[in-house]
């Protein structure tokens, strides 16, 4: 394959990636789920055999790069369109330090040993399991961490919209979702539908009008609108 036949297809190559690129999104950049890592991974693999490999035909290889691109595009859709196939395609946050106590089990199962989560630890500037009193372990492979009070900086936050305190957490928990309630949530909480109803109404709110509401630590509700805007 003469050295021209391998810059124009190379040049081909770049052209459809990049606007694969564009296509995608952000996301499959930023959160490298396992999904975004096989797919960057096959995409960049068809890529380069496009540019070297004369046995392949261009078209077949842009076909190739063209349907993965579909596929990533129609997995986006689905992702954002339901929570059960979210849960399936990327997995769920787990927590793997609760309450100052690192969970065993948790780890076992998310294959990560000490060393790994001292690591993920040190990258957020945490250098003692003692300081902590929450981790979750993310979709994308990385550490959220929530201090112990007594180790926390202070800092003065503004909370956009409070209700009337309800029962207290240790951490913050999501209550509804892209709209949709999160049952398994409320159940920890020993909350029912007609607790969210009740303590949404009391602002003259119903349920059809949250987009995501969450119950912070200090047993506060946070909402957010469906139409952007928040509760006052």
């Amino acid at each position: 394959m003469s050295l021209l036949s391998v810059f124009t297809r190379t040049v081909g190559a770049f052209i459809v990636l990049f606007i694969l690129a564009k296509l995608m999104g952000k996301k499959q950049i930023s959160e490298l789920t396992f999904f975004n890592y096989v797919t960057g991974i096959s995409i960049g693999a068809i890529a380069g055999a496009i540019s070297i490999e004369s046995t392949l035909k261009v078209s077949a290889g842009i076909l190739s790069l063209c349907t993965w691109g579909a596929l990533t595009l129609l997995v986006a859709f689905i992702d954002l369109k339901s929570r059960k196939a979210r849960k399936i395609l990327e997995g769920e946050p787990v927590i793997v330090i609760k309450q100052g106590k690192v969970m065993e089990q948790v780890l076992k199962k998310q294959r990560l040993d000490m060393d790994k989560l001292l690591l993920l630890l040190r990258k957020k500037d945490v250098f003692s399991i003692q300081d902590v009193e929450y981790a979750i372990f993310e979709t994308n492979g990385e550490l959220s961490v929530l201090l112990k009070e007594e180790k926390q900086p202070l800092i003065q936050e503004n909370i956009p919209f409070q209700l009337k305190k309800q029962k207290k957490t240790p951490i913050s928990i999501q209550i509804i979702a892209d709209g949709k309630l999160i049952e398994e949530n409320l159940q920890q909480l020993n909350l029912s539908t007609n607790w969210v109803e009740e303590t949404l109404g009391q602002s003259g709110t119903s349920l059809d009008d949250v987009f995501y509401a969450e119950l912070q630590e200090d047993g506060t509700l946070y909402v957010d609108k469906r139409n952007d805007q928040f509760l006052h």
